[in-house]
């Protein structure tokens, strides 16, 4: 897949410098991490998965996950485990049937499963079959080492691993994790420090099987009965935006390569607001857009938009979501702008230090404190592309939310 593949070459010529990568499931870990974009969540217990897929991999979305844990009842874990399982040997029938036919394979997301015990990872990657060949990895909740959980999901992980093939050996691709940073230790002040440290010591410990950290602001909230308003940011709830800070500060210095994803965005559909609005309108006036601007009021998003914008601000990249809706703001705020682009060019890989104007002759940029940020963003470019001079962000997200 490619983000922003369904736009025509006519118009992605106008709207891209540089048009984004292709990103497949055996394109280079650094690579797939940045480009995760969007992963929206479905509950496991859906009886159309299978078309769920195709169906939102076609509107743009480029990453799944297929929860078994939260989102799916304790009684009806079986079903779904089941469910998934068909659901994954659909797709790998329809894409080993086009295969032999000549047919168009069908495009497919990356896709992950959601289990919620190191046992159920070995059960469900038994259960799919030729599925699992379609699968990226896993994801693992209430990531944390003080009882040695993290250690039995790495364990079971290597089991399955070395079973079907999927360690990356003779060029085989190697099944990965993303572990979910939410368990209550984590937030509790007085257990966070050392939470995080043997966290730390144990991702680094299994770095190759690790694509991405994930951060789950939803748990983390709740350790305090918490939940933040559509007005509001995660960044807003100070108890969970110190977590956040205290993970990036862990996970996301440079040398360690993390990527680090923003929290989910779980509302989907406006109520009344107490807040002021948080668009400013002359950047729709001027793009002749004040419908645009409306819609994403009515939906209840601008509120998402600020939440990426205070990600990316704080070192994250991508986000989780729960509806479709999401997917092409979180697409449009990820393109690197044209000026991000030319100063990350001119200072990377010049580290004899010093400091220039920009090419914009805007800002100061400094060849040594900007090397990691100009690396970052050159990654994130290949994965999202680079908007033409004069695209703007109200460009990109008209063109996505068509």
């Amino acid at each position: 897949m490619r983000h922003f593949s369904y736009v025509d070459d006519k118009r992605a010529s106008r709207l891209f410098h540089k048009l984004p990568s292709p990103i497949s499931i055996d394109s280079p870990p650094e690579h797939v991490a940045a480009a995760l974009g969007a992963t929206l969540y479905s509950p496991g217990t859906r009886t159309t998965l299978a078309k769920d897929v195709v169906k939102q991999a076609k509107h743009g979305c480029l990453s799944m996950v297929l929860c078994l844990e939260d989102s799916v009842p304790d009684d009806a874990v079986e079903f779904a485990e089941t469910n998934v399982a068909e659901a994954m040997q659909q797709l790998a029938a329809k894409s080993s049937g086009s295969k032999s036919s000549g047919s168009k394979r069908p495009v497919l997301p990356l896709l992950f499963i959601r289990v919620r015990t190191p046992e159920q990872l070995e059960r469900v990657a038994g259960l799919l079959g030729p599925g699992l060949d379609l699968l990226s990895g896993f994801v693992i909740p209430k990531y944390e080492n003080s009882d040695g959980v993290a250690d039995r999901f790495f364990e079971a992980l290597g089991r399955v691993q070395r079973d079907y093939g999927q360690d990356g050996s003779n060029g085989a691709r190697r099944l990965r994790v993303m572990p979910i940073l939410e368990s209550p230790r984590m937030i509790h002040r007085e257990t966070r420090d050392d939470t995080l440290s043997g966290i730390v010591d144990v991702t680094k410990a299994h770095r190759e099987d690790v694509l991405a950290v994930r951060i789950g602001a939803t748990d983390l909230s709740s350790a305090f009965s918490l939940r933040r308003s559509r007005d509001l940011t995660v960044y807003d709830v100070k108890l969970v935006s110190s977590v956040i800070a205290d993970v990036v500060n862990v996970f996301g210095r440079p040398g360690d390569d993390f990527v680090i994803t923003g929290t989910v965005w779980e509302h989907f559909h406006n109520a009344e607001r107490l807040m002021r609005p948080q668009l400013r309108m002359t950047p729709f006036q001027d793009a002749n857009e004040a419908q645009l601007r409306q819609k994403l009021l009515l939906k209840g998003l601008d509120g998402l938009i600020r939440e990426i914008a205070l990600d990316q601000a704080n070192g994250l990249l991508g986000k989780t979501v729960i509806h479709p809706s999401h997917v092409p703001v979180v697409h449009a705020m990820s393109v690197v702008s044209h000026e991000e682009y030319v100063d990350a060019l001119s200072v990377v890989g010049d580290v004899g230090g010093g400091a220039n104007a920009s090419p914009y002759r805007n800002k100061m940029n400094e060849m040594k404190p900007h090397q990691a940020w100009a690396r970052k963003t050159l990654l994130r470019a290949e994965a999202f592309g680079v908007a033409a001079e004069e695209t703007t962000f109200v460009d990109l997200l008209e063109t996505s939310m068509r």
